[in-house]
């Protein structure tokens, strides 16, 4: 049957002489398959539709779904976000990319999560207009509240007495656990305010360094290798920090 979705692009493999296979986030499937035959033929015609094709792209597609296949069909495609910025940006486009990648690591199911594409569709259209503060900053804010979405969201109970974050139990304790897994001040306190964040553009009011965002970053990165099996090493995380 044929459907009308949006989708953002997460990642495209070369498919025999001329097809491609794009790995999307839908808003109506969740992470689909999709085979795209003749992309890489050169012609005018082909270059626009594998520039739609790019990771964190959002589109508009009518596709033909079947719960039986791993791999779907596209009828058409077309933009549904068209980016000033993230594509000729070298900061927000090693941003886009840890995001991308980020959200293939974490969605394993092929299965609708509405509320979480409309997070990341503002976020990807958030972050394109972004000022440098808040793109310096805005991966940490998207690693914690995507959290959220996948059941181990750091409960923000934050305090003089609570001041140390247990990374393995999400929450903010009084004492140093057992294990290593933990952030204390000023760590476990801007991860505080950070949590605190409704939207992108409050990113201004944190004035963070290169040395605390690097040392944030990696325990995130850390906290979903706890809470996801098999989360493995991210590629973007060096790239980003190094920018930043």
């Amino acid at each position: 049957m044929l459907h009308s979705t949006a989708g953002i692009v997460l990642r495209n493999i070369k498919y025999g002489e001329t097809s491609v296979v794009v790995t999307i986030f839908t808003e109506l499937f969740g992470v689909q398959s999709y085979l795209i035959n003749g992309v890489r033929v050169a012609s005018t015609k082909t270059a626009s539709k594998a520039g739609m094709l790019q990771p964190a792209c959002i589109l508009e597609m009518v596709v033909y779904h079947s719960d039986l296949k791993n791999l779907q069909r596209v009828r058409e495609l077309k933009w549904k976000i068209l980016y000033r910025q993230i594509f000729f940006d070298v900061r927000k486009n090693a941003v886009a990319l840890f995001m991308v990648e980020l959200l293939l690591r974490c969605l394993k199911q092929p299965e609708a999560q509405t509320d979480l594409f409309l997070f990341c569709e503002d976020a990807f259209t958030q972050l394109d207009g972004a000022d440098e503060t808040v793109t310096a900053n805005f991966p940490l804010y998207f690693i914690l509240h995507l959290a959220h979405f996948f059941g181990f969201r750091i409960q923000d109970d934050y305090s003089g007495r609570n001041s140390i974050l247990d990374m393995e139990e999400g929450n903010f304790v009084g004492e140093r656990p057992s294990h290593l897994h933990y952030l204390e001040f000023p760590f476990s306190e801007i991860t505080s305010q950070l949590l605190k964040v409704m939207q992108p553009i409050e990113l201004r009011q944190l004035k963070l360094n290169q040395e605390i965002r690097k040392q944030l970053m990696q325990a995130y990165v850390n906290y979903y290798a706890l809470h996801i099996s098999g989360f493995g090493v991210l590629k973007s995380l060096p790239i980003l920090q190094e920018i930043f």
